[in-house]
Parts: C-alpha cells; sequence; structure tokens
C-alpha cells in the first residue's frame, strides 16, 4: 500500500501541453517543478522545442514559475535551460527529494503550491509524493527501449492501471 500512495499521481494527461495555467491556477499552483527529458521533450533535442517555449511563456504569464528538476547530468540541463535562465538542478537523484526540497527552498514554494510534471512513476511521481507535492504524470514522448527503460515501463503497469481504473467515470 506504500508503494501504491508514492506512486500513484494526482493527474495524468496525454502531454504536457495539455497542463494548463487556468488548471493549475484553481489547484493553487504557484510553480512547477518539470522533469526535462521525455516529458517536455526527448532525449534527442538539445534545446527546447517550439512548443515547449511556448507553453512555458503561457505558464509564465500565468505568474506561476517553472524550475526544471532533471536525473539527466549538468550539460544536457544547462544547454536546455540556456535560454530560459530557470531554477535548475541536475543529478537530480529522483526519487529522492533533496533537490527537489532545494529547488523549492529556492523559490520559496510550498508543498501545497507545487507540482511535479514528470514522465516516470518510480522516479518523478515517487519524488514529488514523497515531498508531498500535486503530482502530474504524462507518457514519455519517445522512450528508451533498453533493457533498463523496458523493466521500468513494466513495474510501472499496473500503478498506471489502478490510477485509471480509479479515475474512470
Amino acid at each position: 500500500m506504500i508503494f501504491e500512495k508514492t506512486l500513484l499521481p494526482d493527474e495524468m494527461y496525454p502531454n504536457f501541453e495539455c497542463v494548463t495555467p487556468e488548471h493549475l491556477a484553481s489547484l493553487g499552483i504557484k510553480y512547477i517543478f518539470s522533469d526535462i527529458d521525455n516529458t517536455l521533450a526527448t532525449y534527442d533535442d538539445p534545446t527546447p522545442p517550439e512548443n515547449v517555449v511556448e507553453w512555458c511563456e503561457k505558464i509564465n504569464e500565468a505568474g506561476i514559475k517553472i524550475a526544471f528538476v532533471s536525473n539527466n547530468n549538468r550539460e544536457r540541463v544547462e544547454l536546455f535551460n540556456r535560454d530560459f535562465g530557470y531554477v535548475a538542478y541536475p543529478k537530480a537523484g529522483k526519487p529522492l527529494t533533496g533537490k527537489l526540497s532545494r529547488a523549492m527552498a529556492d523559490l520559496g514554494a510550498t508543498p501545497e503550491n507545487s507540482v511535479l510534471l514528470g514522465d516516470q512513476l518510480l522516479t518523478d511521481a515517487a519524488a514529488g509524493n514523497r515531498a508531498g507535492m500535486y503530482v502530474i504524470i504524462v507518457p514519455p514522448i519517445k522512450d528508451k527501449t533498453s533493457l533498463f527503460f523496458r523493466f521500468k515501463r513494466w513495474l510501472e503497469k499496473p500503478y498506471v492501471k489502478k490510477y485509471n481504473k480509479m479515475n474512470s467515470k
């Protein structure tokens, strides 16, 4: 049961663009702590695609602050964030919450007014839930096909099914 609570998101969307400023504001969200790879862009996109830039602009215009919290390396995160200049933490070690907590502290955010946006239940959802945040998960844009990633997705399947069952009405 403890894993279930930790791995289940609050919401799941078909993609990050479905996460609107209006919906976030209705939840009292003032901060988005977002994963990068397979959440906003593929691993092959060194810089943000145009749809990411446009989405970030809409979020910013609504007064919601964005920070990147990624398990990827410093070079990847800095290149992706170069034109944005957001608070960004590489090598976050999700599902651990240390860098996520530090990012919230740096922005003056609280778990109650923050959302974690990611694509993986075992890292993103677990970190966000453990930090007490609202968690939104999107499917991976272009999933890696290595044995490790296929195994992780296999482990996530029962939780995705459980989420879908709980939220089908």
